[in-house]
């Protein structure tokens, strides 16, 4: 399914060409190091984290989107991407408070 979502990768439009097992492969890596950062890093690392999962999120709604799958496959990433902006604003909240 790698290479129905390398064909409409977000970047191709400017002339990027991605490998479908090497493209499924750095978003694996990506998600997992960006997730364990996310729960177990400090502060900052986990804000960076939150951003790069956030993009990661927002790309893979794109590709769904575009190759016209079901609503039900866009739910999970819609929702994980929603948990992490309301994760993103809640935590600025706090920290805003605090400073």
């Amino acid at each position: 399914q790698f290479v129905q979502f390398a064909e409409v990768f977000p970047l191709r439009v400017v002339g990027v060409e991605v490998e479908p097992a090497l493209y499924q492969q750095v978003a694996g890596w990506v998600e997992l190091v960006a997730g364990l950062l996310l729960a177990l890093g400090p502060r900052r690392l986990q804000e960076l984290s939150n951003f790069i999962l956030s993009i990661v999120m927002m790309v893979a709604l794109f590709t769904l989107l575009k190759l016209q799958q079901p609503l039900a496959m866009c739910c999970p990433a819609a929702l994980c991407l929603g948990l992490l902006l309301l994760l993103n604003f809640r935590g600025r909240g706090s920290r805003a408070k605090t400073e």
